[in-house]
């Protein structure tokens, strides 16, 4: 292993490390129209995708490295790939592939402790992931094992976790007596493998598979970040120990449209559109006490006077929209591109659309014609809404595979089926099984049925621009679902961040102006969408909204987040 030594110049303190992650929002999900694809491994195909984007993505990088002058001073391999190690040839073919385009700075791996030992490349520094500092001295020990006398570095400390529908709005705390000073209500501890109403819970991968003992949940209330003497606690350990370190995640965010991803690893789980994650800034870029806290113990060590934080941005409460017009999305469907018609159910990266290219993300909707009821089975990926003409008779998705279609009329009957990607899975052993709508066959009474019409509804600008305002309908008083919503916003003055809240609707996605703003779901925890300022015009924007099931009488805004139900996790 060879020696690394952290260059400094004068002014030049400060790099910028390039972590490259070979995901489904980078090698687009065209790649699984290859039936035989293995990802993240030496694969013909895969390898193929990966030299062209590095043919492209290198270029632009190698000028901005440190020794030619940029702020470049890593490069990350891959990324937890110890997790997954299907193909020993993989990694050093990454570490090459990037050589061999001009990459000269520092390179690194970044893995947990279940990974850390199958994740390290020769030739490249091993780095580590982490949530607490009882982690951090096995950790360390592993890496002084396998790799020497280097310079050690937590790539990854988890300041939180991100969130998945209808699960808990994760914290990480580390005090029950805070709780109430937290929530501003009281909390009642409820044991891990107790009879919980608010479902699944979300667990740090460090966490997993280990006894937790006891968690707690919180009561409804607006965020509230965690205590931050936890990671205060993580931080100090990791900087005494003479560690770099990167907080992940500083700044979360938020999974704008529909790029929020999933994890699978007992049972599938999509995320929430907010990647708030309980991170040192909110979703929106507010200050935490995590925030403060850092703030105050990196500046005790800094040996000078840190600059006065930025001033947050304004938030508002706009008046509440009330949808004006709506369209059925079956009167909407003589609007849309021609369906593809095809003998058999395609999943939505097969389409023939998008030039080749298939359909990414979104929801597809197939139609086919039965003559008879029975017992309707499929494998759905990974929420499928049933209809007969236009009636809803319930869902498939990964528990539910089989429902019964009820007496039909006599002649031909429409069967429709409307699945929604719900999120591709990014972490874990089933990345290669991320093909959506539509797996394989649908049986009636265990016989397949032919002749389809599928029609691809991404939800782009291009999307919505053909349904020109004469084909909207004035509101009825009983809408039928699924439907678009319409209704104008007005913003007086310059725009300001607010928060969308859709009291009394069930489950869909909002667009501003055109632009997909996110998933909700009254299942929760999330039940507001962080609307940005900049999304928004003065004057009129347009405002809709896609609803599967239920519509509320109107559209909120407040100044105010709130992302659910709280399960603090030690």
């Amino acid at each position: 292993m060879p020696k690394w030594n952290v260059r400094q110049r004068p002014g030049r303190m400060l790099g910028l490390l390039l972590l490259v992650i070979l995901s489904f929002l980078v090698l687009r999900s065209w790649l699984l129209q290859d039936p035989d694809m293995r990802l993240r491994t030496t694969y013909k195909g895969f390898a193929e995708a990966v030299d062209l984007y590095f043919d492209h993505l290198m270029a632009r990088v190698v000028p901005l490295q440190y020794k030619h002058g940029g702020p470049i001073i890593a490069v990350q391999v891959e990324n937890e790939y110890g997790s997954y190690n299907k193909d020993p040839a993989y990694m050093p073919y990454v570490k090459k592939a990037l050589e061999d385009r001009g990459i000269v700075e520092l390179l690194l791996t970044s893995d947990n402790k279940d990974g850390l030992s199958k994740g390290i490349v020769d030739g490249a520094l091993a780095t580590i992931n982490l949530q607490s500092q009882n982690e951090l001295q096995f950790l360390t020990t592993f890496l002084l094992s396998v790799q020497g006398v280097q310079p050690r570095m937590v790539m990854e400390c988890w300041t939180g976790w991100f969130d998945s529908w209808g699960g808990p709005h994760s914290i990480l705390d580390s005090s029950v007596a805070q709780l109430p000073t937290l929530c501003g209500v009281d909390s009642t501890p409820v044991l891990e493998n107790a009879e919980n109403p608010l479902g699944p819970v979300a667990y740090p991968r460090s966490l997993i598979d280990e006894d937790l003992g006891a968690s707690r949940v919180c009561a409804h209330g607006p965020r509230a970040a965690g205590d931050p003497a936890q990671i205060l606690e993580t931080v100090s350990a990791i900087v005494d120990s003479g560690s770099s370190i990167n907080l992940y995640m500083f700044h979360g965010g938020t999974n704008f449209g529909f790029i929020s991803g999933a994890v699978h690893l007992q049972d599938y789980k999509s995320d929430v559109t907010s990647y708030d994650y309980d991170a040192v800034l909110t979703e929106a870029g507010d200050y935490t006490a995590k925030y403060t806290g850092l703030r105050e113990f990196f500046g005790s060590i800094s040996g000078a006077p840190l600059p006065a934080p930025p001033d947050l941005l304004p938030k508002t409460a706009y008046e509440p929209v009330m949808p004006a017009l709506y369209l059925s999305l079956w009167d909407a469907l003589p609007y849309l591109e021609e369906p593809v018609t095809s003998e058999k159910p395609l999943n939505m990266e097969n389409l023939p659309i998008n030039g080749g290219n298939g359909q990414s993300f979104g929801y597809t909707l197939y139609e086919t014609t039965i003559t008879s009821s029975g017992i309707l089975s499929a494998c759905v990926r990974d929420r499928g809404q049933v209809f007969v003409n236009t009636v809803s008779i319930g869902f498939l998705d990964y528990k539910r595979k089989k429902i019964v279609v009820p007496l039909v009329q006599q002649g031909f009957t429409v069967l429709r089926i409307l699945v929604e990607n719900c999120g591709r899975v990014n972490y874990g052993t089933n990345i290669d099984d991320q093909r959506k709508g539509l797996i394989g066959n649908i049986y009636l009474n265990d016989s397949p049925l032919k002749k389809f019409k599928i029609y691809s509804l991404d939800m782009k600008k291009s999307f919505f621009q053909r349904f020109h305002a004469d084909k909207w309908n004035p509101l009825p008083d009983v809408p039928v679902f699924p439907a678009f919503f319409l209704g104008p916003l007005l913003v007086s003055v310059s725009p300001c961040d607010t928060f969308v809240k859709l009291e009394g609707w069930e489950k869909g996605v909002v667009f501003i102006n055109g632009q997909n703003l996110g998933r909700y779901w009254n299942i929760g925890p999330q039940e507001t969408l962080y609307l940005p300022g900049a999304w928004l015009d003065q004057g009129l924007n347009q405002v809709i909204v896609f609803e599967e099931k239920m519509a509320g009488p109107v559209v909120q805004f407040t100044e105010t987040p709130y992302l659910g139900r709280h399960q603090y996790m030690n």
